[in-house]
């Protein structure tokens, strides 16, 4: 008897959480050194006999992945377009991959590229996305949601409000800058460095203001989603 599509009329959201520069991140470190995208992701859900966790990445053929990463990195195929590596790393290290799928969430596409991991996800609430966010801040500096989108079954109008003046103009002279150098754009038009240099701060003043504001309007999103009491 052939099974029959489950229509749930559910709704979801889709986000990307960019890490930057994450500590003991052989992927980040990978992409940094070869100045190039990784992508193709895959790790063993199981640490081996030895407590490692395997994980493997593809890169262009010609790209180089020499450096040190903190582990070792080796060749497992390639071809005209594609090189694939794979590495072990120690289970017990904090892995934003692993720490967002405590949360019950599974992570759908790892990348890294200039030193950055990028994370997507689906969930059915906002507030788990705010859950992940806290997550992984309380490890890792330089958290940041990068996209934020909503499927719809049906397209109807649902609009929430947003308060713009709930930032301040420090605030919304990054989101506005980081905008227009195409720092939310896919691929990416600007990075980190970039946008804090084109506002005179330190990439790490940048990110930290960026994550503030970034945390007001899901804030603010989060409250024009809930129902009135």
């Amino acid at each position: 008897m052939p099974c029959e599509p489950v229509r749930t009329g559910m709704t979801g959201f889709r986000a990307t959480v960019v890490v930057n520069e994450p500590v003991d991140c052989p992927l980040a470190d990978v992409s940094a050194c070869a100045g190039e995208r990784v992508d193709g992701v895959s790790r063993s859900s199981q640490p081996t006999a030895e407590g490692t966790i395997v994980e493997e990445f593809g890169v262009t053929a010609d790209a180089s992945v020499a450096g040190d990463h903190g582990v070792a990195v080796t060749p497992v195929q390639s071809n005209n377009r594609e090189a694939i590596y794979r590495f072990e790393r120690d289970s017990a290290t904090n892995c934003a991959c692993e720490l967002i799928e405590t949360t019950g969430t599974p992570v759908s596409s790892v990348r890294a590229q200039n030193g950055s991991l990028y994370l997507s996800f689906r969930t059915l609430e906002l507030e788990t996305i705010t859950d992940i966010v806290d997550e992984l801040r309380a490890h890792f500096d330089g958290v940041v949601v990068e996209e934020l989108s909503q499927d719809h079954e049906d397209i109807t109008d649902d609009p929430v409000v947003v308060d713009r003046k709930q930032l301040t103009s420090r605030q919304r002279e990054i989101i506005e800058t980081a905008h227009e150098m195409g720092y939310f754009d896919y691929p990416k038009g600007a990075n980190a460095t970039d946008v804090a240099e084109e506002l005179g701060v330190a990439r790490s003043t940048f990110t930290e203001h960026l994550a503030a504001a970034q945390t007001k309007l899901m804030d603010a999103i989060l409250d024009g989603e809930r129902p009135q009491q």
